[in-house]
Order: structure tokens, then C-alpha cells, then sequence
């Protein structure tokens, strides 16, 4: 199954821990590139508000355990998270299911 993790930073965060932290999360994404088939920040006003992940997992608690394992994940920096199980009906400028 396919899901989308919707990740929002905690705004009152220590200033720099994104960069105290960053070589270890990307790490932990590389390490992970069977499951977390893409990741990246969401920008508000050009700021980083948070994180998109799209993952292949069994469960939504599959998913979960991989986010508390993050580096990021201990640090203070998401306020909350979101697993959402998605469904990819259009891509490469194609319909991947019938109409209706």
C-alpha cells in the first residue's frame, strides 16, 4: 500500500536543529529508499512548515514506527504527523484507472 505522510515542524523549535540534524535524517532516507519512495520539505513563505513523504508499507503502525525511527523524529522539530493511505490514479500524464 502506498501512503502519504504529511509532516508539520513545530515552530517553536530550537532555531538550527534542522541543520544540527540533516546529514542524519538524509541518512536515514537513503537507508530507507525500499520504503520512503520520496521525501521533501513543505515551504511556507519560503520557510521549511514541515515534510511530505510518499511510503510502500503494509500498515499505517508500519509507517509510524519508520517515522519515531527518523532522526529528526526525538529532536522537537514535528509538531504533528498525518499517514494517509493514497491511491495514484493519474501519473505521466495518464489516467492509471477507468473513468467512473
Amino acid at each position: 500500500m502506498l501512503f502519504a505522510v504529511l509532516l508539520e515542524d513545530d515552530p517553536a523549535a530550537a532555531p538550527g536543529i534542522r541543520v544540527r540534524h540533516m546529514a542524519a535524517h538524509l541518512a536515514f532516507l537513503e537507508a530507507h529508499d525500499g520504503q520512503i519512495l520520496a521525501a521533501g520539505p513543505l515551504l511556507a513563505e519560503g520557510k521549511a512548515a514541515g515534510g511530505l513523504w510518499l511510503v510502500e508499507a503494509a500498515t499505517p503502525e508500519e509507517v509510524e514506527r519508520l517515522l519515531r525511527e527518523d532522526p529528526f523524529w526525538p529532536t522537537g522539530l514535528r509538531k504533528s504527523c498525518r499517514v494517509l493511505r493514497w491511491k495514484q490514479v493519474f501519473a505521466g500524464g495518464k489516467r492509471l484507472i477507468a473513468p467512473g
